[in-house]
């Protein structure tokens, strides 16, 4: 099977932003104005095609990340010509990409990820800004820069991903470009510049200003299907040449020769322009920034730039791994020629075709048929149907191509992160870092009949989402399942009920508290029993040492003249983690510390693998209480955003929730409050902050941080933990 569309054609993207900032409703406008669907879905009527869950059409809201793909033709603004510096690394997509040109008019394959705003569903964001070349930053033009507008934007900056961003809603009340675009270089990047500008104001919206060739393009109605190009409005056109010259300073930074041409004082041609604006977002150093209706006909510029300035999988160039046979540190280039790698970056449950792993190629094909070798287990999986998705819908095809997303239909043992590749040619390719559960609570089946259900459930929809945890409390029996918010734990319950039809009971919201130490310490500690037969014998000298908040743990073999014979050494660093995994003062893990096994003593019959376990894990609960042990709790960034009549009780009720205020601002007629809150302190605040404002205020909360709890504080957790101890019977 050939190719149908060259890699330099394709763009793999995502759109991310703030919950409601209108992502889904951009995608809609995508696939209408490039032809996939014929009529724009409302969020609020439940009728868009990348919200298909029940959930997500009931709450109006993106839950899980929607792949869809379609195909544009560059329509008023076209690169011309080969400006990519790594196209040498594969002739063959360069040729395959002007024959496209010729027949196909330079038609591109768009491959979307459409993905969730609300805070709790960060893990979509994450997962899919690891695989993809390029994101579409959207924001809503009545509020600007919000909470998850940093949170996504500090993620694509980690996967060092090339955006560009899209205020949208600029024609409805309230709707502000510019002042959307201010809020965008204060609190995010100065290096956000338009290249378009809006034609009016609010409702009064009719086009926008192209400041590249600084022609109009302007509509009757933004669902109008076709612009009329004309001059730049004469009121506008000293604005446009100021913008213009300000957004041709920004780009040539990216380019010496243009950069030389244009100081020489010469001008610049459109295509030398269109090559500057490409270099500059490629670079990472330059977001180009569009407005108006993600409904509309304005839609049509923005893919324009997609296709434009984003990247081709060629343009993001080699990914590197290192090599499974050897450990050296080797690359895949994006070409069809390579070996075959790619990454599996989720796993979702299709009710109609069972598990589906969805994953990127980045080098080499895959067919239906073939094998594959997963460089985690090390084991060759046999390739069944691929299918390509559309929001839940499913295309099958028989072979992919490098710089593809796909997905495979039934793998059992590939999960989130596994690397898939060539059987001869392994490569690990770096996985995906999660973070944390944030929040707790116990689950239980209501019947007899819903206990296996249930856990078949759980299971599935923990290899879906690595955010959500699930273990049992050997102590109560009940199972706990632990995630990144309320919402989150409510929607993996709601799902369990409508997709595995278990019903359950759940507990009340805890917060996952952990322990960590501030000091370091040492301790000996010994294992010796002696029962008739075989003695048991263990003996270690344990360091503990602090590490920075987030480091995790560290275990370190200090062992000379072979005190303690190597075989034991995993042992003893297995009981420190299963020992670490139960906390000290109130039974929470304990997190971010080094523990090194210094010294001992063995026996040469009675010393066994259990035996030095057992006594690193007693060691390790004695050496943390000398290591002043604290509690460490999750610290939520909060946004409070209300009437400034309400600012003082909003405030006030904060306080007295150990917050710490860190700024506040002004936006439109309201007042915006940030604050460092802890978890505990913020169940039920939803209620109450509507209760204090009459319904006119509104927040969003993210985690942010652990950090020491107050001593008060932790010495009633520590005394309601040992009441649980009591009630259990310990």
């Amino acid at each position: 099977m050939a190719r149908e569309y060259p890699i330099e054609l394709t763009r793999n993207i995502g759109i991310i932003a703030h919950i409601d900032a209108g992502k889904t409703t951009v995608t809609e406008g995508v696939l209408y104005n490039t032809g996939m669907i014929h009529k724009i879905g409302a969020v609020h009527e439940g009728e868009t095609t990348t919200d298909w869950m029940e959930q997500e059409r009931e709450r109006g809201i993106t839950i899980t990340a929607a792949a869809v793909t379609c195909y544009w033709t560059p329509k008023f603004i076209k690169l011309a010509g080969d400006t990519n510096p790594v196209r040498s690394q594969t002739p063959e997509a360069s040729a395959g990409a002007q024959a496209h040109q010729t027949s196909n008019g330079t038609k591109h394959k768009i491959n979307i990820i459409d993905t969730p705003g609300h805070v709790d569903f960060t893990v979509e964001v994450e997962r899919s800004l690891r695989v993809l070349d390029g994101a579409v930053v959207v924001f809503d033009g009545k509020m600007g820069v919000e909470p998850q507008s940093e949170t996504v934007w500090r993620q694509a900056d980690k996967y060092n991903v090339p955006r560009m961003c899209f205020i949208n809603k600029i024609n409805q009340t309230g709707g502000d470009f510019y002042k959307s675009l201010d809020s965008i270089h204060k609190r995010l990047s100065p290096n956000a510049f338009p290249i378009q500008l809006p034609i009016g104001f609010e409702k009064d919206i009719v086009g926008v200003v192209d400041l590249i060739n600084m022609k109009a393009y302007t509509y009757k109605d933004f669902t109008d299907k076709e612009f009329t190009v004309g001059e730049v409005p004469a009121d506008m056109l000293e604005k446009a040449k100021e913008y213009r010259h300000r957004l041709l300073e920004k780009v040539v930074e990216s380019d010496d020769v243009l950069m030389e041409k244009y100081l020489a004082g010469n001008e610049l041609t459109e295509q030398e322009f269109l090559t500057a604006i490409r270099k500059a977002v490629q670079s990472g150093k330059f977001f180009p920034v569009l407005g108006g209706d993600g409904r509309g006909i304005i839609v049509q510029t923005m893919l324009d730039a997609v296709t434009n300035f984003l990247p081709s999988p060629v343009d993001r160039g080699a990914v590197k791994g290192h090599d499974l046979k050897t450990g050296a540190d080797i690359e895949r280039k994006p070409s069809d020629g390579e070996p075959f790698a790619a990454l599996a970056f989720k796993i979702a449950t299709d009710p109609f075709v069972g598990r589906l792993c969805f994953f990127r190629v980045y080098a080499g094909t895959l067919a239906a048929g073939s094998y594959v070798l997963n460089a985690r287990t090390q084991n060759k999986e046999r390739v069944g149907r691929i299918v390509r998705m559309r929001a839940d819908e499913r295309d099958e095809v028989k072979e992919v191509f490098a710089g593809d997303i796909c997905a495979l239909v039934g793998p059992k043992e590939t999960f989130t992160g596994d690397t898939l590749c060539d059987v001869e040619k392994p490569i690990m390719l770096e996985s995906i870092k999660f973070a944390d559960p944030v929040i707790s609570m116990s689950i239980e089946p209501k019947t007899k009949a819903d206990q296996e259900k249930m856990g078949i459930a759980l299971q599935k929809l923990g290899e879906e989402d690595p955010t959500f945890h699930i273990k049992g409390d050997e102590e109560t029996q009940q199972t706990i399942i632990s995630g990144m918010g309320e919402l989150h734990l409510e929607i993996i319950v709601d799902r369990m009920k409508r997709e595995f039809k278990v019903e359950a009971n759940v507990g009340k919201p805890e917060v996952a508290y952990k322990e960590t130490i501030t000091k370091t310490a040492e301790t000996e500690s010994k294992y010796i029993r002696q029962s008739g037969g075989r003695g048991q014998y263990g003996h270690v000298w344990l360091r503990v040492d602090p590490r920075e908040r987030g480091a995790g743990y560290e275990f370190l073999d200090e062992i000379v003249g072979g005190v303690i014979p190597k075989e034991y050494i995993k042992p003893i660093d297995k009981g420190i983690q299963e020992s670490a995994a139960n906390g000290v003062i109130a039974g929470y893990p304990l997190v971010d510390f080094s523990a090194a096994v210094y010294d001992g003593s063995y026996h040469e019959v009675d010393s066994s693998e259990m035996a030095f376990k057992i006594a690193a894990s007693k060691g390790l609960q004695d050496v943390v209480k000398k290591a002043g042990p604290v509690i460490l709790e999750p610290i939520m960034k909060v946004e409070v955003i209300t009437p400034e009549a309400n600012m003082g009780d909003v405030i006030g009720d904060l306080n007295s929730k150990r917050a710490q205020i860190n700024e506040m601002t002004d936006r439109l007629h309201l007042k915006v409050i940030d604050a460092f809150v802890p978890l505990a302190e913020m169940f039920g605040y939803a209620t109450a902050l509507r209760s204090m404002t009459q319904g006119q205020a509104s927040y969003t909360m993210e985690f942010d941080h652990y950090s020491e709890v107050p001593k008060s504080v932790a010495e009633k957790i520590i005394e309601s933990r040992q009441g649980i101890n009591v009630r259990k019977g310990m």
